[in-house]
């Protein structure tokens, strides 16, 4: 009996040593989100394994990725990527397949199948980790009377006059514009997809084109709300903790975890989004009002934090449509960047 139970602490301590030797490159977009990934899932993980992780920040797009694994000289194991990046990194081959079996049930017992909302497992390349919305905010010291309710208002510069904040992209203000413009949010997309659905967009883009303070990165959002630059400003509502943020037509989207294809890291990788993605470590995105994707991870945050998430108010907006993006977002952001130019 000693004998065995010596073996298996023999065994237990080989494999913490082989982990402490090893060590995850984990790529993340910076600011307070990599912060409370570092707090509620990388810091655990690496003190429960003794896995080293090292974290950079990941600036979006696929280029990079490809860049990688094209030439065979991978060097990020996993990433925090949003789903319309993931759509085209995924169809060109460049991301490992997940299959969610490994993934451990909720804390309450249920199964990851049921635990996780449908759409975090909804794609074969990546788990699911935070539902995040496009949304507009504002200030309440800059604003004045009138308070801005509908995406109608932030097109409205003759009821709240002032300078608005977009980011300087296709996504969302297509979408946004056509349903300032009077197209029910479930038919956007159908829309979006014809030349005079385009056109429709652009025109309605118009009519605030000369109210824009135009920004390339979401950081810039709230600053410009907090200096007075702009009266509204779009963000994702991670962003907005300190501001007003108006849900009307939220896209809204979510952040999954992915692995590089040909990572000679498989295993561990999966191991660290099996630790990331469970119940306790996954409810930490609530600390930057981003919803949880498992359902066991929203019931640990209170009742009244729950309308401060995307997950809350899911019905007043659109899911963005990342297949859409992916087919058609390169000709769109050309476009966009055309019309961007025009006096």
């Amino acid at each position: 009996m000693k004998k065995t139970v010596l073996i298996a602490s023999l065994i237990a301590s080989l494999n913490i040593s082989s982990f402490a030797s090893e060590s995850l490159t984990v790529m993340g977009f910076g600011g307070d989100y990599s912060k409370i990934q570092k707090e509620h899932m990388i810091e655990p993980f690496m003190k429960k394994t003794g896995i080293n992780i090292l974290t950079d920040d990941y600036k979006g797009g696929t280029a990079e990725i490809k860049a990688q694994v094209d030439s065979g000289n991978v060097k990020w194991d996993v990433i925090d990527i949003d789903y319309i990046d993931l759509e085209k990194a995924c169809n060109e081959n460049l991301l490992e397949i997940i299959d969610p079996e490994f993934l451990p049930k909720g804390d309450d017992g249920v199964s990851a199948k049921n635990d996780f909302y449908p759409l975090a497992l909804s794609s074969e390349c990546a788990v699911g980790i935070t539902f995040w919305s496009a949304v507009f905010a504002y200030n309440d010291k800059f604003i004045g009377d009138i308070k801005p309710k509908t995406i109608n208002d932030l097109f409205d510069t003759k009821k709240i006059p002032g300078k608005r904040g977009l980011n300087k992209r296709a996504q969302i203000n297509m979408e946004w514009a056509l349903i300032a413009d009077g197209v029910a949010a479930k038919d956007v997309y159908d829309v979006l997809e014809t030349q005079e659905g385009v056109k429709r967009a652009f025109a309605k883009l118009d009519t605030i084109k000369d109210s824009v303070i135009w920004f390339d990165s979401w950081s810039q959002s709230p600053q410009l709300l907090n200096d007075g630059s702009v009266i509204m400003s779009q963000a994702p509502n991670g962003r907005f903790t300190k501001f007003n943020v108006v849900w009307d037509a939220q896209g809204f989207d979510l952040d999954g975890w992915a692995i590089v294809k040909g990572t000679k890291k498989l295993e561990l990788s999966k191991k660290f989004i099996a630790y990331a993605t469970s119940t306790v470590p996954l409810s930490g995105v609530k600390d930057i009002n981003y919803g949880p994707t498992r359902k066991s991870s929203t019931n640990l945050v209170d009742k009244e934090a729950q309308q401060n998430l995307p997950t809350a108010h899911l019905d007043e907006g659109f899911k963005v449509n990342s297949a859409f993006w992916s087919d058609y977002g390169t000709e769109l952001n050309e476009q966009f960047n055309a019309w961007l130019l025009k006096k």
